[in-house]
């Protein structure tokens, strides 16, 4: 089995979706015999942000510049990691109440018609929906349904639409709220998500 592991945080060793990530494979990896983990830090490396000279490309111009073709060889890597993947851990900060920039340049590299999703007459298909996504979510404050922030967030459910919207309808969320309310709520926080990714089940729950 296939673990694509994705981090997007840019606080380093400071990050707590950092630590709740690397919890979640740790737990996976103690639990699936032979798991083959890839591990990219797309904050470290990010991809670039999507061009006109992108989009060109993509219908068959030839790029014009060696950046614009490496770029494009990063896009084809990322997606043929996530395509190849049979578990997607990812973790996602909330910053400015959405996801960072670089894990947005990364999902417009994997969501490609054709690849993760198809048009049809009865609307759009998910192809993506045999594989299991965890996601390890940090925000500073409470965005709760009955939080009076609540309509401010626009992390979880946006990812829940994205991967929904290639098939992944059941995404489990691991996630550390408040987390600059103060020390004792930042600690409080990380203690139960970590203990939530340390009882990560083998195989993904049914939707």
């Amino acid at each position: 089995m296939k673990l694509l592991h994705i981090d997007a945080s840019i606080l380093g060793g400071n990050s707590v979706s950092r630590q709740l990530s690397a919890a979640a494979v740790e737990r996976l990896r103690k639990t699936i015999p032979d798991l083959d983990v890839t591990y990219r830090d797309i904050s470290a490396t990010p991809l670039s942000h999507l061009t006109g000279e992108h989009l060109a490309a993509a219908h068959g111009a030839t790029p014009e510049t060696p950046a614009v073709r490496d770029d494009l060889a990063a896009s084809a890597a990322a997606l043929e990691d996530f395509l190849a993947a049979d578990v997607i851990v990812i973790g996602a900060p909330m910053y400015n109440f959405t996801i960072p920039s670089q894990l947005k340049a990364w999902i417009d590299r994997i969501l490609v018609a054709g690849k993760t999703f198809k048009y049809s007459e009865k609307g759009v298909e998910g192809l993506a929906g045999n594989k299991r996504v965890i996601v390890a979510v940090s925000r500073g404050g409470f965005y709760g349904a009955d939080t009076p922030a609540a309509a401010g967030e626009h992390l979880e459910t946006y990812l829940r639409w994205v991967f929904g919207f290639i098939g992944i309808t059941n995404v489990e969320i691991i996630a550390a709220d408040g987390v600059q309310v103060g020390p004792e709520q930042r600690e409080k926080a990380l203690a139960g998500a970590l203990a939530a990714a340390g009882a990560l089940q083998t195989a993904q729950k049914a939707a």
